[in-house]
């Protein structure tokens, strides 16, 4: 399982032949490995990493939030509830200056915002939101977006 996960996380997108291929494992047989690393709930999506500087159909933004843990359900319930919004890609409990880190995609900036005030800051518990929107991105779940920096690309200067 270690070796399927390694080469899933640190390769190139591949097939579950090329895979098989790589880990000199019979198709059918990771395949079963794929299955069973589901039911565990070790593998929980594959899914392509796709350029968002290309695709302008959504607005990206990160949110934090600080919210007041509930006495029997902490941080938790609360969580889960604000994860359940479809503009909520991820949310993450934090340390330091707030408690939930969001990310959330709309399609506009208007999007963003009136999801922050009419769904986020009238919850119960939310005491602050601070929202950054995406401008742009140059890497994402590892893979550089964008291509590289040539000389060609930089201002000319002579003393």
């Amino acid at each position: 399982m270690e070796k399927i996960l390694k080469l899933m996380l640190d390769g190139e997108p591949l097939s579950t032949e090329q895979m098989g291929k790589i880990l000199d494992m019979p198709k059918p047989v990771l395949d079963e490995e794929l299955a069973k690393m589901g039911k565990a709930g070790i593998l929980i999506g594959w899914r392509p990493v796709l350029n968002p500087n290309v695709d302008g159909s959504k607005v990206h933004a990160a949110i934090e939030l600080r919210i007041s843990p509930e006495r029997d359900g902490g941080f938790d319930r609360l969580a889960r509830r604000i994860s359940g919004f479809s503009q909520v890609d991820s949310c993450f409990l934090m340390s330091g200056a707030y408690d939930l880190l969001l990310f959330v995609k709309a399609d506009s900036l208007k999007g963003v915002a009136s999801f922050v005030y009419e769904k986020l800051a009238t919850i119960g518990g939310v005491t602050s939101t601070a929202t950054h929107f995406f401008l742009k991105t140059y890497k994402q779940q590892g893979f550089v977006v964008g291509g590289s920096e040539t000389d060609d690309d930089r201002l000319l200067y002579s003393p």
